[in-house]
């Protein structure tokens, strides 16, 4: 089986492409610039040039191909809007799987897309699921609702950094997953016909709040945090705003995200059928505990070797000194 992944340079598709290596599937991998994507290469896989938002681009990238899984989702930086990657290029992306016969298809979606209409990336992502559905493709939704790897930036960084961390008051807890642990699931998906068009829920153990991370952070660096609210009110003006700019569309749809935590429902699933469907033992995923553990206790490492070497640097400079010094002791004459 050839595995074609998309969206491979993400924090998600880097992982989907490490893991699909590990267990031994040739992988290609759809990307737009082969310096950026040169480490996939290093690790083994194939590189192909395309763009979602150019169709011409794909045919050439299923030559071959009897899989797909799609991690690819338009970045806030991008210069593209998330209707046009999200919604224009993964429906162009389906047409060309569909055109060459793929096998198996694996998107990833969020939890609960279908329930907030009004927000555009779950709105895309709801109707994405429901058009790969109807294709006639042997598909299997990964429905998730948060990464792990997204925390560190948001709250370890600038507890060690003693920056503020912001919050929007008492947000809706998430479930977190690691991006590793998601791997899992989509490339298991292959081995797994029971998973064949079907939707699944793939979340953490158990949802977390804004409060209880910063409370974590704070016990595992040893450090206390500056937290700022920022007000609901504030973030919908300035998504208004946003939209009044072709360069803030982006941001505005993502920043509409706002209302979903807004609500105060957790973002979590039962996950015991996901698990027995897929042999999966829970055991075997990080929590977010022992994820955040483990990056404190790497960091905090490194900051004391960083020290350690700053200190011995001192050190030397100050002999160096002393050694340049045009104050030398003077011996007393003898009786």
């Amino acid at each position: 089986m050839t595995l074609l992944v998309v969206g491979a340079t993400g924090t998600l598709g880097r992982q989907v492409v490490r893991r699909a290596l590990d267990e031994g599937y040739p992988v290609r991998c759809l990307v737009r610039s082969f310096r950026r994507a040169s480490f996939l290469r290093e690790w083994g896989a194939e590189l192909v040039l395309g763009d979602l938002c150019e169709p011409e681009t794909l045919p050439p990238a299923f030559e071959g191909v009897t899989a797909v899984i799609d991690a690819a989702t338009a970045r806030a930086t991008d210069s593209l809007s998330v209707r046009q990657v999200d919604w224009e290029g993964q429906v162009a992306l389906i047409q060309a799987a569909k055109l060459a016969g793929v096998e198996r298809f694996i998107f990833f979606s969020i939890l609960d897309a279908e329930k907030y209409p009004d927000v555009p990336l779950m709105e895309i992502k709801h109707c994405t699921e429901q058009f790969l559905a109807e294709s006639g493709l042997n598909y299997t939704v990964l429905r998730t609702a948060g990464f792990m790897q997204g925390l560190i930036g948001q709250y370890a960084i600038p507890i060690l950094e003693k920056q503020a961390v912001w919050v929007t008051g008492e947000t809706s807890p998430i479930a977190y997953i690691d991006t590793q642990d998601l791997a899992k699931f989509a490339v298991r998906a292959l081995k797994v016909p029971e998973t064949a068009n079907r939707t699944f829920p793939v979340v953490g153990s158990r949802p977390w709040g804004a409060y209880e991370i910063i409370r974590l952070c704070e016990r595992l660096s040893g450090q206390e945090s500056k937290v700022s609210r920022m007000p609901l009110e504030l973030l919908r003006a300035a998504r208004k705003i946003a939209r009044f700019f072709q360069w803030g569309w982006n941001q505005a749809d993502r920043l509409a995200f706002t209302e979903v935590l807004a609500t105060g429902k957790p973002l979590t699933a039962p996950m015991e059928e996901t698990y027995q469907v897929f042999g999966i033992d829970p055991k075997e995923l990080a929590t977010l505990e022992g994820y955040m553990q483990e990056y404190f206790s790497l960091i905090m490492k490194k900051l004391k070797e960083a020290e350690y070497e700053k200190e011995k640097a001192k050190e030397k400079a100050m002999k160096r000194k002393m050694k340049r010094s045009p104050f030398k002791k003077v011996e007393e004459p003898k009786p």
